[in-house]
């Protein structure tokens, strides 16, 4: 069976895929035929991802909130069998600041998000997930480029490596897998830098050894290519332009 006929059999579960690479992810694996549910807190956001993704008659959108258990018990009750769960869910403003000023409710709030969140898809989520399917998780730069305000950040990107790498081991043949982006021109940005954006952005791009800051795309297609392939578990797969090594 080839790639393409087994994407057009295949069933999606994209926690936040109402905006950035999650949306991206949702419409790269809509436009290759699969079957897609996106998840997400906001109504509002899931109602706009409605309308602008593809083959409406092969998405789903359900609202909920990864960090509590009956949640995301609800939701694999609600969706069934699936081949992938993908999670690029990540709740991170406020987070920015000095250690002095850290608020330490709101690291509770990104560990919640982007750590106990993903712990809780693979505990509901490993029995209805089809033999050789995965899970993708999705980490970030700052885990190996730490930067001063980024500590909370750091310490939870760099676990979900941990995490995948347990996971792997734990619920195998299933596979875990995580995508550590660089800096995406992502919805997340408008939050951590603000009017200071764009400038932030052109500034790293003129850094990166690709010359060019990342599209949500690129990670849309970094992750589609670690739920394809078999013989991939346990690994961190980097997508930051090079930022790694500058």
């Amino acid at each position: 069976m080839s790639l393409e006929t087994t994407i057009m059999s295949e069933r999606v579960l994209i926690v936040g895929g109402s905006s950035g690479m999650g949306l991206a992810l949702a419409e790269h694996m809509l436009m290759a035929g699969a079957e897609v549910t996106v998840v997400g807190r906001s109504e509002d956001r899931l109602s706009a991802a409605r309308q602008r993704l593809p083959h409406p008659e092969r998405l789903r959108a359900i609202a909920a909130d990864i960090t509590r258990e009956d949640d995301v018990e609800r939701l694999f009750q609600t969706i069934g069998t699936l081949d992938h769960i993908v999670s690029t869910a990540a709740d991170i403003a406020g987070v920015y600041v000095l250690l002095p000023d850290m608020d330490i409710s709101i690291a509770r709030r990104v560990m919640d998000s982007k750590l106990i969140g993903p712990l809780l898809l693979a505990k509901h989520g490993a029995r209805h997930l089809a033999s050789g399917g995965s899970i993708t998780l999705t980490s970030g730069i700052a885990a190996y480029r730490p930067a001063p305000k980024g500590s909370v950040v750091a310490a939870v990107n760099g676990a979900l490596a941990s995490l995948a790498f347990a996971l792997a081991v734990e619920l195998a043949p299933i596979r875990v897998n995580v995508v550590s982006p660089g800096w995406v021109d992502t919805p997340i940005w408008d939050a951590v830098a603000g009017s200071g954006k764009a400038a932030a952005l052109d500034a790293m791009a003129k850094r990166l050894p690709v010359g060019r800051i990342g599209q949500a795309a690129d990670v849309a297609q970094a992750i589609a290519s670690l739920m394809h392939n078999g013989f991939i578990t346990g690994t961190v797969l980097h997508v930051d332009g090079g930022q790694r090594l500058v």
